[in-house]
């Protein structure tokens, strides 16, 4: 994991610290990284997380994909690339997810983090294959 205190630019930060929080299991910190009315597609479209495919909108609704999702995981993660462009940034990065019931879902991730004057996230949208939840 890049060091926090290294991150100067807003999205790159809020991208770095997300994927950080999720693994120390920080679900206030990581919910206060969001801006009251953001968006967080996870992964981007249908999957069986998301059957609609629009995504978690606002704070509440960000809460209960943690709690439906994040909260019965062990996680893991490996950052390989950002990329901060304005103001957003593109992380690269691979993760494990591990379940009590044994079930381990393992992929690559583009995650879209953009970022609100006040630096807090408006978007996340994570690309990811959510096929392998079906297997």
């Amino acid at each position: 994991m890049p060091n926090l205190n290294d991150c100067t630019h807003p999205a790159q930060y809020a991208g770095f610290a997300s994927v950080h929080l999720v693994k120390q299991k920080n679900k206030e910190a990581w919910l206060d990284l969001f801006a009251e009315d953001a968006l967080v597609q996870d992964p981007v479209g249908c999957s069986r997380l998301d059957p609609a495919g629009r995504g978690h909108k606002g704070r509440e609704a960000i809460g209960r994909f943690w709690d439906s999702i994040v909260a019965g995981a062990e996680f893991e993660y490996t950052i390989y690339r950002s990329f901060p462009c304005g103001d957003e940034c593109a992380i690269y990065w691979h993760a494990v997810n591990r379940f009590p019931d044994g079930t381990v879902y393992e992929n690559d991730i583009i995650g879209i983090y953009k970022v609100n004057t006040d630096g807090k996230l408006v978007s996340l949208k994570a690309f990811w294959d959510g096929s392998i939840l079906d297997a």
